[in-house]
């Protein structure tokens, strides 16, 4: 039988990190699809995007029209392996948010209030807060309490969420939360703010939401 190819891929530091790290074995799979496959590793989501997906800092970024249609996941020697076939990373990039002078609103969010409200893989409410936290750590503030309060809540919601959450946390972003937030301010804050609008049908919308909630007018 021939083997396939290995699917060239880069990825965020952390997640690279992760992956080495990772014992040998089966994962479960969370949601497949021609643009993303999820699979769970220790409780948390790791992703394999294709190029027109929306390039998530949990996922393992591919330069493919679509994903195959994909039946089993495994790690083997630190490498995820979809069906078999390796998803070989080449390059490490950073997903975290350039920390830059940012006026913050001083509002306060209730996290109980918001984690897992909403349907679908990622719930409103955990889009808002992730743009929120990302809003701060852009400004390079802390919210050690809130991040407390969201991390005891993170079993309300689904497990990519609560992934998206902790990278938030961490200050890792879409690219188009990065853009928004370094354009925040200026003449390009306009057209950064219709690109974000764009992800998924309310994510942006969500993200957007939370970061103008944390961010001085």
């Amino acid at each position: 039988m021939t083997q396939r190819p290995a699917i060239p891929a880069s990825a965020p530091d952390r997640v690279a990190a992760r992956l080495r790290s990772a014992p040998d074995g089966p994962l479960a799979l969370l949601h497949t699809g021609p643009d993303a496959v999820y699979v769970d590793l220790d409780g948390r989501a790791l992703g394999v995007v294709g190029r027109r997906a929306w390039q998530v800092p949990c996922a393992l970024r591919t330069r493919l029209d679509e994903l195959p249609d994909v039946r089993s996941a495994a790690v083997v020697g630190g490498v995820l392996h979809l069906d078999g076939v390796p998803v070989q990373v080449g390059r490490v990039v950073s997903t975290r948010v350039a920390v830059r002078p940012l006026g913050l609103s001083g509002r306060r969010l209730d996290p109980a209030a918001l984690v897992g409200s909403g349907a679908g893989l990622t719930p409103y409410g955990d889009d808002v807060l992730c743009g929120y936290l990302a809003a701060h750590r852009a400004a390079g503030s802390a919210t050690a309490d809130l991040d407390a309060q969201v991390s005891d809540l993170l079993p309300r919601t689904t497990v990519l969420s609560a992934t998206l959450l902790e990278c938030a946390m961490r200050g890792e972003v879409l690219p188009e939360v990065g853009d928004l937030l370094t354009a925040w301010g200026t003449g390009r804050a306009a057209d950064a703010e219709a690109a974000l609008l764009r992800v998924g049908s309310s994510s942006g919308a969500g993200l957007l939401e939370g970061a103008r909630l944390a961010l001085a007018a």
